[in-house]
């Protein structure tokens, strides 16, 4: 007769297996972006979900996004939107770096046996009100600014910052704080402060994945409270539907009573699993979720800066170019000065650019009416100077086109 083997346990209940697992996914996802950041130097800020946040109304009114963010952050918003409401905030408790690291001091304090502070429901949730104001005042003065104007003070910008030249000392103290604060209280910046929370907590409260107590089974013993770490009361509910919920099954590895055979807490999916297979659906599930977004944002490569003029005509035509020098939408916008130019070298007719600007060479499409303009016409635009009558300024083009030599005879 075949025998079903049990997950190994700690102290306290704990299933050390799927403990183990959560921080391995934590401390892999922490390795990614730092390796991403330092050792391949990548622009981390172009996949974090909140950047969607502060660059859409930009994007929407004006069609370009804010300098150092791109249309791949709507890619991993929306792939994040889709985890929170399959799985609820399991992007916080398993993905997000700030999270991991909160996380980590938290049981750093404990292992140190720091005295950790307890807070009352009552200031709990009267402090978890404040992420609703930070995300407000952030919204507001970016929106207004037009330019990531909290990003010197972000913890998390603290954290892939390379040069230090584009941020102040005012991150490293913000930074500093919510450590200090994490080794003594539960994950305070993401239960409190956190403008993304504030945006993902909507939906999460209808996540299709709950926490759900069996009270036949249940001791009353309240481990799984004391474990949660975002203070849910999971001892009180029949079924946890709190928005903060991360799907950290640490109330499931804390019960004395979770074996795979007679759990007194669960976490449902589409249907009953095992503890084991619970967290294993989990995993899969972000890992979908986040790589899907990914592989969505290359697959369909939406510019992230357009503008247009003028009446479409019937017949259009397109020139492709790769240009250098357009590293972000304020030199977008310097381009689109010089092809708007009302010289010798004007383009008449419709026009449109669509531009996707970063480091290194840049794609840059414009769309003409072919009876009016030609692709030599638009190049000699882009890298001719132009006399700007107003400012009584001749503006040389910084730009150079891939394979197009201004000076050479046509």
């Amino acid at each position: 007769m075949a025998t079903t083997r049990k997950a190994p346990r700690g102290k306290g209940g704990r299933n050390i297996t799927v403990t183990r697992t959560r921080r391995t996914v934590q401390f892999a996802m922490l390795a990614l972006v730092l390796t991403g950041t330092f050792a391949l130097g990548a622009n981390c800020e172009r996949w974090c979900p909140f950047g969607a946040v502060e660059a859409l109304y930009a994007y929407a009114v004006e069609g370009n996004m804010i300098c150092s963010l791109g249309t791949s952050n709507f890619f991993i918003f929306g792939g994040v939107l889709l985890m929170t409401f399959l799985l609820r905030r399991a992007f916080c408790g398993y993905i997000c770096p700030i999270g991991t690291i909160s996380e980590l001091l938290g049981a750093l304090g404990r292992r140190l046996k720091i005295p950790t502070v307890e807070i009352t429901r009552a200031p709990d949730h009267i402090l978890a009100g404040l992420k609703y104001v930070v995300l407000a005042i952030i919204l507001w003065f970016t929106y207004q600014a037009g330019e990531l104007v909290f990003r010197g003070f972000c913890p998390g910008y603290a954290l892939i910052s390379r040069n230090g030249t584009d941020i102040t000392v005012w991150a490293y103290v913000v930074s500093g704080t919510i450590a200090g604060a994490s080794l003594l209280i539960a994950v305070p910046f993401c239960r409190w402060l956190c403008p993304l929370a504030a945006v993902l907590n909507p939906i999460s409260r209808f996540g299709l994945t709950r926490v759900e107590r069996d009270l036949s089974v249940c001791r009353d013993c309240g481990l799984c409270a004391k474990s949660c770490p975002v203070a849910v009361p999971v001892d009180r509910l029949e079924e946890v539907t709190a928005a903060r919920c991360t799907s950290c099954m640490n109330c499931i590895d804390a019960c004395p009573q979770a074996q795979d055979d007679l759990p007194a807490i669960s976490l449902r999916l589409a249907r009953p699993l095992s503890q084991r297979w619970s967290q294993a659906a989990l995993i899969a599930v972000l890992l979908a979720c986040t790589g899907g977004a990914v592989a969505a944002s290359y697959a369909l490569p939406i510019p992230s800066y357009v503008k247009s003029r003028g009446t479409r005509p019937q017949r259009v035509a397109e020139t492709r170019l790769e240009i250098h020098d357009l590293g972000c939408r304020g030199r977008a916008n310097l381009l689109f000065y010089f092809i708007e130019r009302d010289d010798f070298y004007e383009i008449p007719g419709y026009i449109q650019l669509k531009a996707w600007p970063g480091p290194g060479v840049a794609d840059v499409h414009v769309s003409y009416d072919p009876a009016l303009a030609g692709e030599d016409g638009i190049r000699q635009a882009i890298t001719e100077p132009y006399y700007d009558v107003l400012a009584d300024f001749w503006r040389m083009p910084p730009f150079r086109i891939e394979g197009y030599d201004p000076l050479a005879p046509r």
